[in-house]
């Protein structure tokens, strides 16, 4: 019992002394062992809360060590040392200036930021026009980028060389370490060979090996890090989701034309919804017009045909001309000749198409948000309510209360979404990936 006739506590210190026939050089170890112990568990806690505070960082969702110690349900001392190794690392910064009130009290919190001037990744993407090279930092901050207005010819490893030795070149350039790089490419990409199973608006054969001839040009460069492959629209999903448009949504659907045909993603719970190839979402090959147009793949009236920048430069009486890409084409007739009737009449065209397929996938689907990208968010921004209008008359879910439509904010989103899969190491393992902070 103790003095106050109540039952020993565990840890009490008149127990221990009460009961102890160990040495009080045994005690001191043991003492000594647990502290260490206890020291080495608080580390490695801390070692594992880096990838996801880093996420936090760079999807903006932590601008505060107030907020990253609420987030992680770490202590603050905890929070303050992955910040600082963060920062050690060179991937974020920490300011120590007020950043709002970061607790109960009131007290200003330090603000959290990346690094600009830290590593990046190397983004590439290739499309029907030509292809495009960047540099794209935490936070998917694009640090450079060089335009490629070439002919894809019918040679990947040609068109993947010369997007990577432009790459290479704004390394070069930069001073920066590289973290890895990622390629956007316009097809379906098989797992686990990456392979590009139908690059449809390409020369490309079928069933090109685009993820090892990527990854052989970047080894070639003298470049670091994994060199990874994915769709176009499945990585401008997943840079939408991290930092545009898409940020809170649990079950987003993104739909867009680029410079041809028509693709589609989802992002469930913050990850890519791949399907078990790789092949899921394929969306442009929805049948929106059964007497419609012929498509590349067989059928007739897909959306891959009735939607895209050709299918509304021929609707509205236009003839491309080869100067600038179909989707610049496209998007310059909407802007600039929306009163002509032949071009109203085409908007309003694309737009039931449009319309009928995001319906179909939102009975299917039932997203909590859908984003448009490429044409199709010109085509949103002409005539809203039409296309909200189609989307709620025809699905069930519509009807019911509607899905929010918007347009995708962030320029170049393939590219963003091509360097996510680059900083996916590192997000997942700082320290793993980067090594040890110097001394």
């Amino acid at each position: 019992m103790n003095g106050n006739g109540a039952p020993p506590r565990v840890g009490d210190a008149t127990t221990v002394t009460a009961v102890s026939t160990e040495p009080a050089t045994s005690t001191a170890s043991t003492a000594s062992a647990a502290s260490a112990a206890s020291t080495r568990t608080k580390l490695e806690r801390g070692r594992s809360a880096l990838g996801p505070a880093l996420e936090l960082v760079h999807t903006g969702r932590a601008p505060t060590r107030a907020v990253l110690t609420a987030e992680l349900g770490v202590t603050r001392a905890t929070a303050g040392a992955v910040a600082a190794e963060l920062e050690a690392l060179g991937l974020i910064r920490v300011d120590s200036r007020p950043g709002g009130a970061g607790g109960a009290q009131g007290r200003p919190s330090h603000r959290l930021a990346v690094e600009e001037n830290g590593p990046v990744a190397l983004a590439a993407q290739v499309h029907p026009d030509g292809f495009r090279a960047a540099l794209v930092g935490l936070g998917g901050r694009i640090v450079a980028t060089a335009p490629g207005k070439v002919t894809v010819s019918a040679d990947p490893a040609q068109v993947l060389g010369a997007v990577v030795e432009a790459g290479a070149a704004l390394l070069d350039e930069s001073g920066r370490r590289c973290v890895g790089a990622g390629l956007a490419v316009p097809s379906a990409v098989a797992e686990p060979d990456g392979t590009a199973l139908n690059p449809l608006h390409l020369a490309w054969p079928a069933g090109s090996p685009v993820r090892a001839i990527f990854a052989e040009c970047v080894k070639a460069a003298g470049i670091d890090g994994p060199a990874l492959t994915g769709n176009d629209v499945n990585l401008a999903a997943l840079a939408e989701h991290r930092h545009g448009a898409g940020r809170s949504a649990q079950h987003l659907l993104c739909v867009a034309t680029g410079h041809r045909g028509v693709g589609g993603a989802l992002v469930l719970d913050g990850r890519l919804h791949s399907g078990s190839a790789g092949l899921a979402l394929e969306v442009g090959h929805l049948t929106v017009n059964p007497e419609g147009r012929a498509c590349h793949c067989g059928s007739r009236g897909c959306l891959d045909v009735e939607a895209d920048p050709l299918a509304f430069l021929t609707a509205a009486g236009r003839t491309p001309g080869p100067e600038v890409s179909l989707l610049q084409q496209a998007r310059d007739l909407l802007r600039a000749e929306y009163a002509d009737p032949a071009v109203r009449a085409a908007s309003e065209e694309l737009i039931d198409r449009l319309g009928l397929g995001l319906a179909g996938l939102v009975n299917i689907l039932n997203p909590d948000r859908i984003i448009l990208g490429g044409l199709h968010r010109e085509l949103l921004h002409a005539d809203p309510e039409r296309l909200r209008a189609v989307v709620a008359d025809r699905s069930l879910w519509g009807r019911s209360g509607g899905v929010p439509i918007l347009p995708c904010t962030l320029d170049h989103n393939s590219l963003v979404g091509a360097a996510e899969l680059a900083w996916q190491p590192v997000l997942d393992d700082p320290l793993g990936t980067l090594g040890a902070p110097a001394a």
